[in-house]
């Protein structure tokens, strides 16, 4: 847990307005959640297929996680930006939006977004939208923030149309997003949070060897430094050629839970468990440069974690796949990405490739469906997406439709939205279309056009620190970057308010091939470095 609901208890006392509303973390709670939840499926049957429909969508983009991990990440605020993809959602006339921030969104931003809508225009949008704001910078998770603002509370509530169903959508839903739930009395499309552990790496290893997926050599439920050391010394003794190791804390994000363990200068020692033990602290190197190794051991001790050996080869990718799992039980697999990671041995996510390799896109979704089967049985609602290692054994036959050579190792699953979420919706809402999982393709609206993108939530450069939103939009017309409606090709920006305090920015790049869509990357790229 992100925080002590203890600390939330007077939220729900008569005297803020929440009378007959259970205590947060309360059974009483969690009960009226249930029932909320129940509500849900007749919504989705109803209400979601008819465009036209009276709805409200409560969007809050809070990352509910470890506020300490989070305060390691950049800029780490201007993340919840991110889901402002969903503004596309007022396309549909009668649909209202709820976006709820820690920090007030520049209003050149929204704009931008709201360009972009087919068939409606930007005042009919506006009227239908509400931006409700914290005002509060600090590193604690959102949704613990609105919690701690019941008269906010009281303002989303009196914003949504007594003739609307409404529903939350969010990053992710652990016990904060179901007391702001209870509290709004309105359900949440995503998982119940007493599932939230099945999405830990712990759990994800023991669910990936129900499903019969390949993981690497590893251990789960590691809690203290002797389990650690116990772990690290046996992957040695199991494959006496391995160079490294990999920790990760449970909970952790975006690889800033991870540590990579280097067995260097073993070789000399007659007892490897000691030697472990006696450079533990000197041979792991933590991903997050500003987390030190005291932290990282406090947090995993807290939250446990696993420890599994680093997978090498001369040609390895880190593919994902994202599925959904619908309130009515269907199971969609909605995209497949080929990632690219840095930092410390490649464990941060730093962008993506839409769709992933035609070598094993296909075979991706085919693993992809045994976990969501097994995840719809569990109870699962919503989005998640699978990270694999994939690493190719010989070279694939061109005429193999599934990719065989490449050896596909699961690697973890994250029960949430995630760095690849928001690409594929803006490209879903801008082209209408869908992901054929039998083909590997994305087709537009049109039918017969093909669609690739890359995209990143990490262009970044000292350089660009000081450009203000309006800069960057002004930089973005003079340079014919922008997304073209007409030809289903172009450059979206996300992340904008990042850009001026940490010179950091996210962008998706829609084009025709793969080719094009990394063209568009290098030409934003070459046009920043000139204007700045």
């Amino acid at each position: 847990m992100p925080t002590s609901l203890s600390d939330l208890k007077n939220a729900g006392s008569a005297g803020n307005g929440f009378s007959g509303i259970p205590e947060p973390g309360s059974v009483a709670e969690v009960l009226m959640f249930k029932k909320l939840q129940e509500r849900f499926p007749l919504q989705f049957q109803n209400i979601f297929p008819d465009k036209l429909a009276p709805r409200t969508v409560v969007i809050i983009p809070s990352l509910t996680m470890d506020p300490e991990i989070l305060a390691k990440v950049s800029g780490v605020n201007h993340y919840e930006e991110r889901l402002l993809c969903m503004l596309m959602l007022l396309r549909m006339p009668r649909t209202h939006v709820i976006y709820v921030t820690s920090e007030t969104i520049d209003p050149i931003i929204v704009d931008y977004y709201l360009h972009m809508l087919p068939g409606i225009t930007g005042y009919h949008a506006l009227r239908r939208l509400t931006l409700l704001s914290c005002h509060d910078s600090s590193s604690k998770p959102l949704t613990q923030k609105i919690l701690e603002r019941p008269r906010l509370i009281n303002r989303i509530r009196d914003f949504i149309p007594p003739d609307h169903e409404a529903h939350m959508s969010c990053f992710n839903v652990t016990a904060l997003e179901r007391s702001l739930a209870v509290r709004l009395q309105i359900p949440i499309y995503g998982c119940d949070p007493d599932l939230f552990e099945l999405g830990n790496k712990s759990n994800s290893r023991k669910i990936f060897k129900e499903c019969g997926l390949l993981v690497p050599a590893g251990f789960e439920d590691l809690k203290s430094e002797d389990d650690i050391i116990n772990a690290l010394a046996e992957l040695k003794k199991g494959n006496p050629v391995l160079r490294k190791a990999v920790l990760k804390i449970n909970d952790g994000f975006s690889g800033d839970g991870n540590a990579v363990f280097y067995y260097k200068g073993i070789e000399e020692s007659k007892n490897q468990k000691q030697w472990i033990r006696d450079h533990l602290k000197q041979q792991l190197k933590m991903v997050s440069e500003d987390l030190s190794y005291e932290m990282f051991l406090q947090k995993f001790f807290v939250m446990g974690g696993i420890a599994e050996e680093f997978i090498e080869g001369l040609r390895k990718e880190s593919p994902s796949v994202q599925c959904r799992i619908t309130p009515s039980g269907e199971i969609d697999i909605i995209s497949t990405h080929d990632q690219e990671l840095g930092g410390e041995s490649g464990q941060v996510y730093i962008g993506a490739h839409f769709p992933a390799s035609k070598e094993y896109s296909i075979e991706l979704g085919i693993l992809g469906k045994k976990v969501a089967a097994s995840f719809e049985k569990k109870g699962v609602l919503g989005r998640f997406a699978i990270d694999f290692i994939s690493v190719l054994e010989k070279d694939a036959r061109p005429d193999d439709p599934v990719g065989r050579g490449w050896k596909h190792y699961a690697i973890e699953i994250n029960l949430r939205k995630g760095g690849t979420t928001h690409p594929f919706m803006m490209l879903q809402f801008l082209t209408d279309g869908r992901y054929n999982p039998e083909e590997g393709l994305y087709y537009t609206s049109k039918g017969h056009l093909i669609r690739y993108y890359f995209c990143s939530d990490n262009l970044k450069s000292e350089k660009y620190i000081g450009l203000s939103p309006h800069d960057l939009i002004d930089i973005a017309m003079m340079n014919d970057l922008h997304y073209d409606g007409t030809s289903q090709e172009g450059v979206m920006f996300h992340l904008i308010g990042a850009l001026s305090q940490f010179g950091k920015l996210g962008v998706v790049c829609i084009g025709s091939t793969p080719e094009r869509a990394r063209e568009y990357y290098a030409k934003i790229v070459t046009v920043l470095e000139k204007e700045c």
